[in-house]
């Protein structure tokens, strides 16, 4: 029952080695009030295989002639080894469950091994290894200042913090965890009208411009999420190298593309942005076979007539069924039969900012596009501070339209002629 609430995987908080408070990482209690559990498993891996390997790597500082992790896909028996002891060339082994659990067995060597020591013979028994250099409380010292001077550098460097900031959407790191949103449908008639739309066919193929400039796989479906083959945080710095060649357009551009692939469905974020940009969806999408088939309330229907024939056409037809409504509303928009022919109508659910038909609700647009005014509304009813004067307000206004320093500037692609962006 649990796996199923869970959705086939439950992590119980109680198996993490990391400090749970401090990720920030989201949890949730079962119905059975019996424990805790992640939300996200993707997210907890990230942080507990960081947590293993600063395990693994203490248990080696420790003296032990090595710490081995055994993944989930395995499983350690004791009874496939025989204790030793450190100065024996005992080994560590850290044995990882896939519910989460981590288990230490210290001090174990193979049979084979055992069998070869109570012989006196030496083998190829690992050499210790020597003593490091700082001790791991002196490396988190070194650590933490460096850390710390860093982004006080990078404050003044916003060009290069924004490069900073798109490797990590793409290749994530042991504090990021970004997921795509997904595209696919439970319904096979929207799943294909979303795939053929020009709107996702639009930004696919600006999609692959941005993978092949990343010299990503050119058939990777997303450029999130792309980088495979590398260490946790590894690969945020290749890319993180690969975009400080590119220039400034070139990389708004790849901000784009993955911000677009992160951008959440049906939110709140989706109604700001469009209105914020203007964006006319009839530029990107007509009416096809899968809308009409999914349009069943009559009311509804009916208003449609209205709003593309007429009010008179309506009237006329309001005692029709269904399909002879639907069949009315595409002639009208074809132009069939001398109509005239209505190539931009836009249903008032899918424009931005939507609206509604009938007065009973339950449309998700509209109700996201009133927590984006609502959220927008709380803005800037905030007021202006005593420090807002006419000056410091126009010097803003001055400064939005670039971001950075005078030696680090990154400015909008749209604004600057598009002599640098990507070929289409």
């Amino acid at each position: 029952m649990k796996a199923w609430l869970f959705g086939g995987q439950s992590i119980a908080v109680k198996h993490a080695l990391f400090d749970v408070e401090a990720s920030g990482l989201a949890v949730i209690a079962d119905l059975f009030g019996e424990d805790r559990y992640f939300a996200h498993a993707d997210a907890f891996w990230t942080a507990q295989n960081a947590a293993v390997e600063a395990l693994r790597a203490g248990h080696v500082e420790a003296g032990w002639s090595d710490a081995i992790v055994v993944p989930p896909s395995e499983h350690f028996s004791t009874w496939d080894y025989e204790k030793a002891a450190k100065r024996k060339g005992g080994r560590v082994y850290i044995d990882v469950r896939a519910s989460g659990e981590v288990t230490v067995h210290e001090g174990y060597v193979s049979r084979k091994e055992a069998a070869r020591l109570a012989r006196g013979e030496t083998g190829s028994a690992p050499h210790k290894p020597p003593r490091p250099e700082v001790t791991g409380t002196m490396q988190t010292y070194i650590d933490l200042h460096r850390h710390a001077a860093v982004r006080a550098a990078l404050i003044g460097r916003p060009a290069v913090a924004l490069r900073v900031m798109v490797a990590h959407v793409i290749a994530g790191s042991p504090l990021w965890s970004v997921r795509v949103q997904s595209q696919t449908a439970r319904d096979a008639a929207t799943q294909e009208s979303v795939e053929t739309g020009l709107a996702e066919t639009c930004f696919d193929k600006r999609r692959r411009a941005v993978l092949a400039v990343l010299d990503f796989d050119a058939d990777a479906p997303t450029v999130t999420g792309s980088v495979q083959g590398w260490p946790v945080g590894d690969g945020a710095v290749a890319i993180f190298a690969r975009l400080l060649e590119l220039p400034d357009p070139v990389v708004m551009e790849v901000l784009a593309i993955v911000m677009g692939e992160t951008l959440a469905s049906g939110t709140p974020m989706v109604e700001a942005v469009g209105v914020e940009i203007g964006v006319d969806m009839a530029k990107f999408w007509s009416a096809d076979a899968a809308f009409f088939d999914l349009i069943r309330d009559r009311d509804v229907l009916q208003a449609i007539v209205a709003e593309v024939a007429g009010e008179t056409v309506a009237a006329a037809n309001a005692g029709e069924k269904g399909k002879t409504l639907k069949r009315i509303v595409g002639d009208h928009l074809d132009g069939n039969d001398g109509r005239k022919r209505h190539e931009d109508w836009v249903p008032k659910w899918m424009a931005f900012p939507p609206a509604a038909y009938t007065a009973r609700g339950g449309v998700g647009t509209v109700a996201a596009h009133c927590r984006a005014q609502a959220a927008r509304a709380t803005a800037q009813g905030r007021g202006t501070s005593e420090a807002d004067t006419p000056q410091t307000i126009a010097a803003s206004d001055t400064a939005a339209n670039r971001i950075g320093t005078d030696d680090a500037v990154v400015t909008d692609p749209d604004a600057s002629g598009g002599d640098r962006r990507l070929a289409a």
